[in-house]
C-alpha cells in the first residue's frame, strides 16, 4: 500500500520535458520542464478562471436576456410602471363609482341636495389603511423631554420680562 502511495507520489513530481521540433530540421523551437503536479494546478486554475469569466459576462451584461428565464430590465421597467397606471386607474375608477352612485341618490330622491357634495362622496370611497396611532416609548420619551424643554424656555422668557419691567 505505502510502495503505491509513493510510487503515485513520485509520478506525480516527477519532472519531464516537453519539447516542441522543427520536423525538418529537429532544432528544438520551444522547451519546457513539467510534472504531472504543475499541469493539475494550471489545468484546475484556468478551469476555475474560464468559470468565473463566463459566470461574470452571464451575470453583469446584457447577454444574461439571451437566457431563458431572464428577463430584460426595460420589460421590468415598463411592467412597474404599467401596475403603477393601473393601481391609479383603478382609484379613478371607484371615485367615479361612487360618485355617479351619488348622483343616482339625489335623481332618485333618496338624498337630500344640502347632504351631497363630492368631496364627502370621494372622502367615503377613499381607503385607509389601517395604522397604528399608539406612541411608542421612544415618542413618549421625546415628548417629556420637549415639554420640559418648552417649559424652562417659558420660565426663563417670564423671568426676563419681569426684570424688564423692573
Amino acid at each position: 500500500m505505502k510502495k503505491k502511495k509513493r510510487s503515485f507520489r513520485k509520478k506525480l513530481f516527477t519532472k519531464n520535458r516537453l519539447v516542441i521540433l522543427n520536423e525538418d530540421t529537429f532544432e528544438e523551437i520551444f522547451s519546457l520542464k513539467l510534472n504531472l503536479m504543475n499541469v493539475f494546478v494550471t489545468f484546475t486554475l484556468g478551469g476555475i478562471f474560464l468559470i468565473s469569466i463566463t459566470t461574470y459576462i452571464i451575470a453583469f451584461t446584457p447577454l444574461r436576456e439571451f437566457i431563458p428565464g431572464y428577463s430584460s430590465s426595460e420589460l421590468k421597467r415598463n411592467a412597474t410602471e404599467l401596475a403603477i397606471k393601473s393601481d391609479s386607474l383603478e382609484k379613478a375608477l371607484k371615485q367615479n363609482e361612487a360618485y355617479i352612485k351619488g348622483i343616482q341618490k339625489v335623481l332618485k330622491g333618496e338624498l337630500e341636495y344640502a347632504k351631497f357634495s363630492k368631496d364627502s362622496i370621494i372622502a367615503d370611497v377613499e381607503e385607509h389603511p389601517n395604522v397604528d396611532m399608539k406612541a411608542t416609548e421612544e415618542e413618549i420619551k421625546l415628548r417629556e423631554e420637549v415639554a420640559k424643554i418648552e417649559k424652562e424656555q417659558g420660565e426663563s422668557k417670564t423671568e426676563k420680562k419681569k426684570s424688564d419691567k423692573k
